[in-house]
This record gives structure tokens, sequence and C-alpha cells, in this order.
């Protein structure tokens, strides 16, 4: 079964499984891998691609394995295997692109709120360095600044994982593709159509993304991948047939 996956579909599969496994054997790789803010002292260049292939545990990465292997194939056989491996790895650029915008937007509101207040941002910085064994006192003294020090030392610490934005520009290039298509929703009975699907999923991902209330996911890294997605699909929808 395995053997019929396309060729590319099935590489993207195995390599995510490869990184799972390695980093659980060499757990100091995850924070090497994985995509922190571009503006942190962790952030390493490479990290644009790599954070693709990290995931959080075993149901974040099998949860996007099955998406993958669910809708990868038929764009795969329908774009070929050139334009669909650009969707994927434009798709997941895109993901880091969207989320890491709003994480700077953020950013920016907190050093105000912090420089209102006649604190120095700068001093996080060198305390949220992934291995920082130094003192951890900060200068921030009231309930505002301590929140806010919080927020500036989470974002800077806390990386973007998982191949989420890529598939979710998968996911959003087969509903541009194949609108009609009827897929099953967990907890919802009867088959829908992918184009009424997606438009639900995307703006709740870009509510839960903007209001903060994500639970640790990062629901703006979907909305950017969808939107690649969608914006390739459309331009490549006009030449489908010559794919084939």
């Amino acid at each position: 079964m395995f053997n019929n996956i396309p060729p590319i579909t099935r590489n993207i599969i195995i390599l995510n499984v490869i990184v799972f496994i390695v980093t659980l054997i060499m757990p100091q790789l995850y924070e090497t891998l994985s995509g922190f803010y571009p503006f942190s002292p962790n952030f390493k260049s490479w990290q644009i691609i790599t954070h693709m292939f990290m995931h959080g545990g075993y149901m974040h990465i099998l949860f996007n394995m099955f998406t993958l292997f669910s809708f990868g194939p038929v764009l795969e056989q329908a774009l070929g295997e050139k334009k669909y491996l650009i969707l994927y790895f434009v798709s997941g650029l895109g993901a880091f692109f969207l989320f890491n915008l709003w994480n700077f937007i953020e950013v920016q509101q907190i050093v105000s709120g912090l420089e209102s207040l006649g604190l120095n941002a700068s001093e996080l910085y060198s305390k949220s360095v992934i291995g920082y064994s130094g003192n951890m006192n900060i200068s921030a003294t009231t309930t505002e600044g301590k929140e806010l020090s919080q927020q500036l030392y989470d974002v800077l610490r806390t990386p973007m994982v998982g191949a989420s934005g890529a598939i979710f520009g998968v996911v959003a290039a087969f509903a541009t593709l194949y609108p009609n298509a009827k897929i099953g929703i967990m907890f919802i009975p009867i088959p829908m159509k992918v184009k009424y699907v997606l438009p639900v999923v995307v703006i709740g991902s870009i509510y839960l993304g903007v209001s903060g209330n994500g639970g640790g996911i990062a629901h703006l890294a979907h909305v950017g991948g969808a939107i690649v997605g969608f914006i390739l699909a459309r331009i490549w929808r006009k030449h489908l047939y010559r794919f084939n």
C-alpha cells in the first residue's frame, strides 16, 4: 500500500518520520531544527526549512501525515512532481512568514509597553538564549512589567514546529482544484464539500491566531500556508491538463 503512494508524498512522509525518530533519540536537535522567531537569539537560517519536519508529539505527526496521505497523492499526480514540491515547500515558507509577521507586530507592542514603563527589553534577549544559565532576575517590578517581560521571553523561546503550514497549502490547493469533492469531518456524520469546509477552517484559524486563544497551536501558520496553496492553485489551474 505504501509503495502505491506517489514518490514525493511518500518521501516527505518518510523524511518526517525519520526526523521525528531522530529527535526522540537526540532531543538536543529539537531546538536546533525548530523554527524560532527570526529576531530571537535562538534563530538559525536553516530553521526556515527544518521546522517543517519537526513535530510536537505522536498525535501531531500522525494527524499531519494522515492529512498529507489523504490529499497529497491526488495533487502530486495532477500537478506533477516539480510543481507539487514547489507547492509544499512554498506553502511552508508562507506559513513561517505570516506566523512571524504577527509575532513581529506583537513583539513591537510588547517592547513599546516595556519602554513606556522605563524598562529595557534587551535584557530579555540575552536571558532567552537556549542553555542560558546566568542570573534570571529582571528589572521589572510591577505586575504589568513582569507580564510583558514574560510575554517577550515566551516569544523568543518558543519555536514553531510542524508540517501543518505546508499541508494546509496542499489542502487549500486541493479545495481550489476540486471544490466539489466531499470529505468527512470529525464529529459531523455527513460528508461536506471541501469548498465549504476550508473557508470555515481558515476563518477559525485567523480568529484563534489573532485572539491569542490558539492553545499553543500556530493557527496563523495554517492560514499562511493556505493562502499560498490557494494562490498557486489558481495560477496553475488554467493549465492543469497540460501537466498530465
